[in-house]
C-alpha cells in the first residue's frame, strides 16, 4: 500500500484513502446497514480534472506501467472499412435546435468480463458528470451492434411521436411517458430539465426503425450491451463538438485493448444535414515542438534535452530530440486533450522529474513580508480583550435570514445583507452584518457554564456595497458581550474605555471618542448608546432588549458592545 501510495504521488496523483464497500456505507449509514458488503479493498485515489485519461483502471494502469517504463505507449489505430461496408450516422435538420452534433465509432470483436463491463460503464458514468457537464454538452450511448443494422439516424421528434421500450424496463412508452416515469428516479431525474420543455425530443433510430437511445436521458432497452456483446456501437450526441469528439476518443482509447485487434477502432461516417461527411473518430496525433531551456527555466531544473524527453515519453508524451538538441519534438496522443499549450507540457516534465526533487532557490526578487495592518490590530486587541477576562469565541460567517433580522426586530432589506443564491441549509442563507446573533447562539449553546459569560468576537461582517467591483464589502468588527443575572451595562461600558485606552483615543470630542443616547431594535429602549470616534458613528453599546433574549432561547439580561475597528488602524 505504501509503495502504491508513493507511486501514485510521483505520478501526481493522491491515493485518497484504501477502505472498502463496507467501510464506506458503515461510515455513511451505520454497522447495521454494512452487514454483507463486500470487505474486497478499495484504493480511492484523486485524479486531477483535466486527465480524463485516468478516469478508469485501463488508462490509470497504463498510464503507470507506462511511467514505470514497463510498456512503451501504444499506438492507436482506426480501421476505415471497405466502400459500402463501414456503418453510418445520418444526422437530420431537426437536431439543430436541440443537440447538433453527434459522434460516432465501433469497437469490434471486443471481449468483456464482468470487472471490464463494469469498468466501461463507470467510465462513462464519470465522464458524464465531469467534462459532458451532468450531459448538458454530451451525452453518451454504447450499443450492441449485433442487435440492429445501419445506417442509423439522428433526428428529433415531438415527444408523443416517439415510442420505445426504455432500458431495463418491460414495457414500451412514449416519450412524454418515460419523462414522468423518471420523474422519481434518483439517478435520472436530474437530466430531464435539460430537454423536457423542447418541443421536440432527440432520438437516434437504426434503418428498421429501432430506438437505440434518447439523449441525454436513456437507452433503449433492445440494444442493450451484456457481456456476450461482441462488437459495440459508441454514439455521442451533444451541444459541444469539441466535448464529443474528445469524449468518444477516451472511450475508444481506453477500451480497444479488450479488441481482437488491441488498440484498433472501426470509423463511422457522420453525414450531416448538408450532405457534408466526416470519419469519427478523429484520433488524432499532433507534434509540438518545445525548447529544452524554456522547459527547464520554468521548472527550474537544468536537466539535458535527451534526459528532458525520455522524461515526457514516461508521461504518455512520446518525444525525441531534433535539430542539433536545440528543440524536442514532442507527439500529443488523442488521450491527452488537456495538452493545449507548452505549460501543459513542462507541467508533465515538472512531475516525471519529480516535485520533491527540484531544488528549492531563494527567490531572485527581494521582498520583505508584513501583516496586513488591520490583522495586527485585531491580534493586539485579542490580547487586550482576553486580558480584561473576555473569552473569545470564533462564529460561522454564514447565518439564517432570522438570526440577522427577524430576531433582532430587524427587516431582512434594512440590513443590507448578501444572500447566498442556492443555500444548502436554512443556517447559511445569508452573510453576517453584525456579530452578535453568533455570540449569543454561543451563548445559548454554553448555557450550562457557570455565569457571568463574557465573550467577544472580532470578525469581518459583509454588507452589500454597489461601488465595489464585487458588489459587497467587509468590515471588521469588534463585539463583545456579557450574560448574567443583571445586565452588567457598566462591564461592558468599562470595556469600551479600556479599549479605546489602549488604542490611545481620549474621551473627548475633538479627537477622541464619545458616547450619545440612541436607539436600537436589538436593545432595551434608553439602555442603547451610539459611540462616535474620529468624527463618525462606529457602532453601539448597551442591555439587550428582552425579546431578542428570548428569541435566542436565552433567560438572563446581558449587554453588548459592537463597534468597527478599521477607523483605528
Amino acid at each position: 500500500d505504501e509503495e502504491f501510495d508513493e507511486l501514485c504521488f510521483e505520478f501526481g496523483l493522491e491515493l485518497d484513502e484504501i477502505t472498502s464497500e463496507k467501510d464506506i456505507i458503515s461510515k455513511e449509514k451505520g454497522e447495521e446497514k454494512a452487514k454483507g458488503a463486500s470487505d474486497v479493498v478499495l484504493y480511492k485515489i484523486d485524479v486531477p480534472a483535466n486527465r480524463y485519461d485516468l478516469l478508469c483502471l485501463e488508462g490509470l494502469v497504463r498510464g503507470l506501467q507506462v511511467f514505470k517504463e514497463r510498456i512503451n505507449l501504444p499506438r492507436f489505430e482506426k480501421i476505415i472499412p471497405s466502400e459500402g461496408e463501414g456503418q453510418r450516422l445520418i444526422i437530420t435538420e431537426q437536431t439543430a435546435q436541440i443537440r447538433p452534433h453527434a459522434v460516432a465509432a465501433v469497437l469490434r470483436n471486443i471481449t468483456f468480463t464482468k470487472d471490464r463491463y463494469d469498468s466501461f460503464i463507470d467510465l462513462q458514468e464519470k465522464l458524464h458528470q465531469n467534462i459532458c457537464r451532468k450531459r448538458a454538452l454530451v451525452a453518451i450511448g454504447t450499443h450492441d451492434l449485433d442487435t440492429i443494422t445501419g445506417p442509423f439516424t439522428f433526428t428529433a421528434k415531438a415527444p408523443s411521436e416517439i415510442k420505445f421500450k426504455p432500458l431495463n424496463q418491460s414495457q414500451e412508452y412514449t416519450a412524454s411517458q418515460i419523462m414522468d416515469l423518471y420523474r422519481t428516479d434518483s439517478h435520472l431525474r436530474h437530466y430531464l430539465h435539460l430537454i423536457e420543455n423542447k418541443p421536440r425530443y432527440p432520438v437516434i433510430y437504426d434503418s428498421n426503425g429501432v430506438v437505440l437511445s434518447m439523449p441525454p436521458i436513456i437507452n433503449g432497452d433492445h440494444t442493450k450491451i451484456s457481456l456476450n456483446t461482441r462488437n459495440v456501437f459508441i454514439e455521442c450526441t451533444g451541444t459541444d463538438i469539441t466535448k464529443a469528439k474528445i469524449v468518444l476518443d477516451i472511450i475508444v482509447t481506453m477500451f480497444s485493448e479488450y479488441c481482437e485487434k488491441p488498440f484498433t477502432v472501426e470509423a463511422v461516417e457522420v453525414v450531416y444535414p448538408n450532405g457534408k461527411t466526416h470519419i469519427y473518430p478523429e484520433l488524432a496525433y499532433r507534434t509540438e515542438k518545445v525548447k529544452p531551456e524554456y522547459i527547464n527555466k520554468k521548472v527550474g531544473i537544468s536537466e539535458p534535452p535527451s534526459s528532458l524527453a525520455k522524461l515526457l515519453t514516461r508521461m504518455c508524451l512520446k518525444s525525441h530530440v531534433t535539430g542539433n538538441g536545440n528543440h524536442i519534438e514532442i507527439e500529443i496522443p488523442p488521450t491527452r486533450a488537456d495538452i493545449i499549450h507548452a505549460c501543459d507540457i513542462v507541467e508533465d516534465a515538472a512531475i516525471a522529474y519529480g516535485y520533491n526533487n527540484i531544488q528549492m532557490v531563494i527567490p531572485k526578487t527581494y521582498t520583505i513580508a508584513n501583516q496586513l495592518p488591520l490583522n495586527k490590530l485585531t491580534e493586539l486587541l485579542r490580547l487586550d480583550l482576553a486580558a480584561a477576562g473576555f473569552t473569545e469565541a470564533l462564529t460561522f460567517a454564514l447565518c439564517s435570514q432570522e438570526d440577522i433580522a427577524d430576531k433582532l426586530g430587524m427587516d431582512i432589506s434594512a440590513t443590507n445583507a448578501v444572500r447566498i443564491a442556492n443555500p444548502k441549509t436554512a443556517e447559511f442563507q445569508v452573510a453576517r452584518t453584525t456579530l452578535l446573533p453568533g455570540l449569543l447562539k454561543t451563548i445559548a449553546a454554553n448555557r450550562k457554564m457557570p455565569l457571568p459569560l463574557k465573550l467577544f468576537e472580532i470578525s469581518d461582517i459583509v454588507v452589500k456595497d454597489p461601488s465595489t467591483d464585487v458588489g459587497a464589502r467587509n468590515y471588521r468588527h469588534l463585539c463583545a458581550i456579557y450574560y448574567n443575572k443583571s445586565p452588567g451595562f457598566e462591564i461592558i461600558h468599562g470595556l469600551l474605555d479600556r479599549v479605546m485606552q489602549v488604542l490611545e483615543v481620549p474621551p473627548n470630542e475633538e479627537n477622541g471618542y464619545t458616547i450619545k443616547a440612541a436607539e436600537g431594535t436589538a436593545f432595551f429602549p434608553g439602555r442603547c448608546a451610539e459611540v462616535f470616534a474620529k468624527g463618525q458613528s462606529i457602532g453601539k453599546l448597551g442591555v439587550v432588549h428582552p425579546d431578542v433574549i428570548t428569541k435566542f432561547e436565552l433567560t438572563m439580561p446581558c449587554s453588548v458592545l459592537e463597534i468597527n475597528i478599521e477607523p483605528f488602524v
